[in-house]
């Protein structure tokens, strides 16, 4: 564990700040044990900072024991935030899935593997390199109880489906009316990474990103859509890790083109702040929020 030094002199907000960045460092490398201690570190200083500093170190507490298994623990956590922030999405809408896990799963579930992080680029949108799509075929809740948005998604081809699997577990299927086109730049030599937008019940949505492109593919897009003579449709790009937040519902509507041109593809807009921004460190951060 790799917690703050802290001299005679150091000042309290500094010092919260410095555990601050240990535990977003921690997270970002999926060290949830160390990450838990810096943010309860931050919190020993809740008379001295700004309530949102203590309001994002619980959010991030909470996160941190979800991912160690203790899901009792994290929902306690996220309960602490809305006596801070009644209104605090990122505690609501947590809390709001931890209840229907814990009835159904129980207070503790299997840790996430140590190191298991996304790479924050998986979550940034681009127009032609990206998409979105849902799950078919869910697995159950129990298998499904250590799987949140932010986790990366592999995907593999079997006959004429594309499966998604999380966590080493086989989380759903892709819709059909994108994977039929996947599979076909998957079989010419595309490569693809994916990773987990969103979790309502049953439904997954998840994020598709194009990683290279072979030879036999070139000039055709992973991601085309329909050109609109309308204004052109904003595209959310998300961050790295689990809470559910911030990512648009709005483009199921795409008709997709074989090979359509460039020039159809939607342009991204900056986003409003997601609710994983808390776990980024500062330089990703500045480079995905509008504020």
């Amino acid at each position: 564990m790799t917690l703050v030094n802290e001299s005679p002199t150091q000042k309290p907000g500094r010092a919260a700040r410095d555990h601050a960045d240990v535990a977003l460092k921690a997270a970002a490398e999926g060290r949830w044990q160390e990450a838990a201690d810096a943010n309860r570190a931050v919190l020993a200083f809740a008379a001295e900072i700004k309530v949102e500093e203590r309001i994002e170190a619980q959010n991030r507490l909470a996160k941190c024991l979800w991912e160690l298994g203790d899901l009792a623990g994290s929902k306690k956590e996220y309960q602490v935030t809305l006596t801070l922030d009644p209104l605090n999405r990122i505690a609501e809408r947590n809390l709001e899935r931890l209840k229907g896990l814990i009835k159904q799963v129980g207070k503790k579930t299997t840790p996430s593997s140590e190191g298991a992080t996304t790479p924050a680029g998986i979550f940034i949108q681009e127009a032609g390199t990206t998409g979105f799509a849902h799950l078919t075929n869910v697995a159950d809740v129990a298998t499904l109880a250590q799987v949140n948005p932010g986790d990366a998604v592999e995907l593999l081809t079997l006959s004429n489906r594309l499966i998604a699997k999380a966590n080493g577990v086989e989380i759903g299927r892709v819709e059909p009316r994108i994977a039929a086109r996947l599979l076909k730049l998957i079989a010419d030599g595309n490569v693809y990474s994916a990773g987990i937008t969103s979790i309502s019940g049953g439904d997954i949505r998840i994020i598709i990103r194009e990683e290279s492109v072979s030879a036999k593919n070139l000039g055709k897009v992973s991601f085309p859509t329909a050109t609109r003579t309308n204004d052109e449709r904003p595209y959310t790009k998300g961050s790295f890790f689990r809470e559910d937040e911030g990512f648009s519902d709005d483009d199921d509507d795409d008709t997709y083109e074989d090979d359509a041109p460039v020039a159809d593809r939607v342009t991204a807009e900056p986003p409003e702040k997601t609710a994983d921004d808390a776990f980024l460190p500062e330089s990703e951060e500045a480079g995905s929020s509008e504020e």
